[in-house]
């Protein structure tokens, strides 16, 4: 008995010393989770009261170069600090839902569970955060430097790749806090729109990469792991370097474009000009080798190619999307009659005419849409440097730049903020699971953008849910009661 005793004691002995050293390693780093500083915060939502423990304003890195947007804001349904379950999760199971506020590349500080002073971007949407917790989730949102923050010797501090340097680090503190509160780390889903469904792709498709490495060991950032279990991406806006050309191969042709003023009801129509034709048409003229050379393939197996005039096996590709996005509205009651380029037969719709849809779309941007050559975009300027505003970030902007002394972002910047050149990469844990939405009506950038992301996942064998729906304009979270059924679908597998 003895022999047996001794080994079982100097087990349990050195377990309880190594979980004594655990704890003791996180109090020392700074960034073990305090789950006795917290506010019991309630809100009335969906006819029912939502009881929540709310640590706000975390710190989640070492050395913080923003105290204002470096936070994070963690809501925890209070009944799991007694046993409970909430939609059938337990404070075991429950994933963590991860969304950011990012929008335009701005800074943009964590979500909140009470109705916030602050608007999120892309205008007025719904409690997001209340109802994920009414749904058992954990909610967890990390603010994140953006592209204008200035420190007080004028030092830009919220360039590239700040904002997914941020959002990662904020993926570490919660997996190292894992045993410490609520919510499985191993199922974070991240969420974001815009800017933000851009930083939630690059949080999808670049966990753990070494690129990223050097920025997070600088901010002190927990160590760990920051890949995601699944990433929600509503309109993301990336792949930037190429994202000039697909929209031109989208809105080619199309020369009248709308301008509304911020706060206005109504928008003015103007025309492109000589230079901006050319422009177009030269931009356009590059997207077929850019798509062609990612030798992609569609479910059946087709390879998806363009030809110099832009059509081809992936026209038909993004213009199948809009016919099942179109058939969906049907379903649902929509009356498409008024639109004579759909062709409907039986309730069926059989045939869309695919100028005619883009037609009804309307350009919205000149071109180039993305890499100004005047450097006036929200995306030049997220390509800045610590001294320098803004950059171009193509070779066909940098080229016909009409701003004297300008400069070209470094090629390894721009590929950091670009999920496609991580995706497939051994180096790179990629989320097996994306959900991927971007409006019919969405004319921030083009349709080819996110089924080339889509496409890409598929093609190596990642699970993804892309659609686009009908009629939606640029936005996100309008969709939640899907979005949820989404996440269970694949947090109970």
């Amino acid at each position: 008995m003895s022999r047996i005793k001794f080994p079982i004691t100097a087990l349990l002995l050195t377990l309880l010393a190594f979980s004594c050293n655990s704890i003791a390693k996180n109090q020392k780093s700074g960034l073990a989770f305090n789950k006795s500083d917290y506010e019991v915060q309630t809100l009335e939502f969906g006819g029912t009261m939502l009881t929540v423990r709310a640590y706000e304003g975390i710190t989640y890195v070492k050395h913080p170069v923003d105290t204002v947007y470096q936070k994070m804001n963690i809501y925890i349904p209070e009944a799991y600090f007694s046993g409970g379950t909430v939609n059938g999760y337990t404070a075991e199971t429950a994933p963590i839902f991860y969304p950011n506020n990012v929008g335009g590349y701005m800074p943009a500080g964590p979500a909140t569970f009470l109705p916030s002073s602050d608007r999120m971007p892309m205008g007025d949407r719904p409690n997001t955060v209340a109802f994920m917790l009414s749904k058992g989730y954990v909610v967890a949102s990390a603010g994140a430097r953006g592209r204008t923050l200035q420190d007080s010797d004028g030092q830009y501090t919220g360039k590239a790749p700040a904002g997914i340097v941020d959002l990662k680090a904020g993926v570490r503190y919660l997996k190292y806090n894992d045993a410490l509160m609520p919510g499985d780390a191993g199922k974070i889903i991240s969420s974001g729109t815009s800017a933000g469904g851009a930083m939630s792709s690059l949080l999808g498709a670049t966990g753990n990469h070494p690129d990223y490495e050097p920025y997070l060991e600088e901010l002190g950032a927990a160590e760990g792991t920051d890949d995601v279990f699944a990433a929600q991406c509503y309109c993301p806006i990336i792949n930037l370097e190429h994202a000039d050309m697909a929209y031109e191969w989208q809105f080619n042709g199309i020369n009248a474009y709308e301008m509304r003023q911020r706060g206005a009801n109504s928008s003015d129509i103007h025309y492109l000009t000589e230079d901006q034709v050319k422009i177009s048409n030269e931009l356009k003229a590059g997207f077929p080798a850019y798509v062609n050379s990612l030798e992609l393939k569609n479910k059946e197996g087709i390879p998806l190619t363009l030809d110099e005039n832009g059509d081809g096996t992936f026209t038909d590709l993004v213009k199948s999307y809009v016919i099942a996005s179109a058939q969906t509205a049907l379903d649902h009651g929509t009356d498409l009659s008024v639109h004579s380029w759909i062709k409907i037969s039986d309730g069926k719709v059989i045939d869309l005419d695919y100028p005619g849809y883009i037609q009804y779309m309307q350009r919205m941007k000149t071109p180039p849409a993305f890499d100004a050559l005047d450097l006036s975009s929200p995306e030049n300027s997220e390509f800045g440097t610590a001294t320098i505003d803004k950059q171009h970030f193509t070779e066909y902007g940098m080229s016909n730049s009409t701003v004297a002394g300008a400069t070209m972002a470094d090629t390894h910047m721009i590929n950091m903020l670009n999920p496609m050149h991580y995706i497939g990469d051994p180096q790179a844990g990629t989320a097996h699971h994306w959900r991927i939405r971007h409006g019919t009506r969405d004319k921030d950038t083009s349709l080819g953008i996110p089924v080339l992301l889509t496409t890409l996942l598929q093609n190596k064998g990642f699970e993804t849910d892309l659609a686009l729906p009908w009629d939606r304009p640029h936005s996100g979270d309008y969709d939640l009661e899907e979005l949820s059924a989404w996440i269970d679908s694949i947090a109970r597998e």
